[in-house]
């Protein structure tokens, strides 16, 4: 092994950033799981605190003091967060019980100086940041470059992928039209320009689709939309633009170095909307040096980006059918060899990809997939690696938590499944999950009503026996785009409405640490029922798109009422006619005693 070749360890990559950030004359540093578009899931080249840290999950910070150091992340990830990280360099801390600013009130001390990069940071982050830190004599120092720069000599290159056309027939409308009704309503406000981060927000915008990160069809750009001419920026490293991409877009968009965004940014006037909650710091301190008067308002493509057009639904549905084709083949193929042959979560991983490839039209996996058996369910995002691979076996369950990406519609699935002989106790939490599940997807309800209202469907069967879930029940989906998108949310914090055409998931589950992990979940279409709530709204429901079979054998029927049974036999019964025409004679077999 060359001297080249060896690898900074935590210890020493934790040192190199205390004595940067000394050059910088900052004595602290935050960094948060986030890239300057405020992603989700990140593309390599991103993946900062992970280099730092050794944490992996979509959802995290660090920060760093001269004497002290912690990782924050919230319940999905604290088991995950305390095998990946040195808890002799981080304290691990639950960000929904204590958050950075708290932390950092506690921590630092009088006259320190906290320096954060502002490419990572929105700008109701860094307020609520100084909120926290009002008085304390401590003070957020933005830095004009980010340390980790200096530091992660193995750092590859970003990505150069190719953009594409999204299909018209699809999306259900034009770009042009989407474009030109969303700047007739920012005119209607006397907003001038709008400035778009998100790039799935501009991905849905302009009807194309991207490669930059992986998982996600998107193309890593900025975009400032002109409301007078309906005239759009888009701001993307051009070698990315096919083209059928330029014929596409046609004269109303105007192509741009990805790094002329900044004197753009400067040279605009008038009101200009940007997103507090969604874009960075860095474009607020670019707006304070232009003339334009700012406006805080959401990006404009969320709400219409949520509502499903009738060919977006459809082809929704056609990409779950083929998926629970794709899934209910791995599911038959599963039963009959496992206890036959050495089968690893690894192996797991393996078949059910090859069988998604088999599907017309699959592009990729929607995020990497969750396989966990027995104990290595309870880590809820819990990701196999060669390193964590166990053989399945004896009695238990195994979860398989996993989606795909087509070139129609993306797909999210967890399917809990048994093996050998698992617990009453396993029994019984599986039935009450099934439970909440069926509650949402039964669910008839006046539109408008908040996500936070309906996700107590999904947790009063666990509530009655004293257990819960760490997470929302349900987030919203796109259509060939991100697997987590910002519709309305069923969780305790989905303060949004719930309104007739949103695409979201129905996934409750519990989480036994050290023991076993269990979660149903499928994706639900709002839709208007015809009939009309007593104050004259509009009365929802759900339509479950997702088809694949739930395993019976972990039901206790004793647990379900009679509604709840009649739910599962009639979901059992139209994934079998549904997807039968398309499986083996074996398959079909197979599914038949599924019912």
């Amino acid at each position: 092994m060359t001297v080249a070749s060896i690898q900074p360890t935590p210890f020493d990559r934790l040192l190199s950033l205390r004595r940067e950030l000394a050059k910088l004359g900052v004595d602290g540093f935050i960094l948060p799981h986030s890239d300057e578009y405020q992603s989700e899931y990140l593309a390599p080249d991103a993946e900062c605190l992970a280099w730092l840290t050794g944490f992996t999950g979509s959802a995290g910070f660090a920060v760093i003091l001269p004497d002290r150091a912690a990782a924050f992340t919230d319940g999905r990830y604290l088991i995950q967060i305390e095998m990946q990280v040195d808890l002799n360099l981080y304290e691990i801390v639950d960000v929904t019980k204590a958050g950075v600013g708290d932390w950092l009130a506690v921590r630092a001390s009088a006259g320190q100086t906290i320096g954060y990069d502002p490419k990572l940071h929105t700008p109701s982050q860094i307020k609520a940041l100084a909120n926290k830190l009002e008085g304390k004599d401590v003070h957020l120092v933005p830095l004009g470059t980010n340390p980790l720069d200096a530091l992660w000599a193995e750092r590859g290159d970003a990505a150069i992928a190719p953009a594409e056309v999204f299909s018209e027939a699809v999306a259900g409308q034009s770009s042009a039209e989407k474009r030109t009704q969303i700047a007739a309503q920012l005119k209607e406000k006397n907003i001038d320009a709008t400035i778009i981060t998100l790039p799935d927000s501009i991905a849905w915008l302009l009807n194309v689709r991207g490669n930059d990160i992986p998982h996600n069809p998107v193309v890593l750009s900025y975009a400032i939309l002109h409301t007078r001419d309906g005239q759009l920026d888009w701001f993307v490293d051009e070698r990315k633009i096919t083209p059928a991409v330029r014929a596409h877009l046609g004269n109303a968009v105007t192509i741009k170095p990805h790094a002329e965004i900044a004197a753009a940014v400067t040279k605009l006037n008038g009101v200009v909307q940007i997103d507090f909650e969604k874009s960075s710091q860095w474009f607020i301190d670019q707006l304070k040096t232009s003339s334009a008067t700012v406006k805080n308002e959401p990006d404009p493509c969320i709400a219409p980006k949520a509502i499903k057009t009738p060919q977006e639904q459809d082809a929704m549905r056609a990409a779950h059918l083929r998926d629970g084709v794709a899934v209910t083949k791995f599911l038959c193929w599963f039963d009959q060899s496992i206890g036959n042959q050495t089968i690893t979560e690894l192996d797991v991983d393996a078949k059910l990809l090859e069988f998604r490839q088999q599907q017309e039209g699959f592009r990729g996996t929607s995020f990497d997939s969750l396989i966990g058996w027995a104990a290595h369910g309870a880590i809820i995002h819990y990701r196999v690696t060669p390193e964590t691979n166990i053989e399945i076996k004896g009695n238990g369950m195994l979860l398989i938590d996993s989606g795909a990406q087509y070139n129609d519609g993306t797909t999210d699935i967890t399917r809990t499944i048994a093996v050998g002989s698992p617990t009453d106790e396993m029994k019984d939490r599986f039935t009450r999950i099934l439970k909440g599940h069926i509650g949402v997807a039964m669910a008839k309800f006046p539109e408008g009503v908040a996500g936070a209202q309906i996700d107590t469907l999904a947790r009063r069967p666990l509530w009655e026996v004293g257990i819960d879930f760490p997470y929302g029940t349900g987030h919203g989906v796109g259509v060939y785009l991100c697997v987590h998108e910002e519709s309305a949310r069923l969780s305790p914090r989905g303060y949004g409405p719930v309104k007739a055409n949103m695409i979201v998931s129905n996934e409750p589950g519990y989480h036994k640490p050290g023991e076993y992990g269990i979660r149903t979940e499928g994706l639900i279409l709002s839709y208007e029922t015809g009939e009309i709530c007593s104050d004259g709204r509009k009365m929802l429901a759900f339509e479950t798109i997702t088809l694949a079979p739930i395993d019976r054998r972990l039901v206790v029927d004793e647990l379900l009422l009679p509604f709840e049974r009649e739910w599962l036999d009639a979901y059992q019964q139209r994934v079998y006619d549904t997807l039968s025409p398309f499986l083996t004679g074996n398959e079909k077999n197979w599914l038949k005693t599924q019912i």
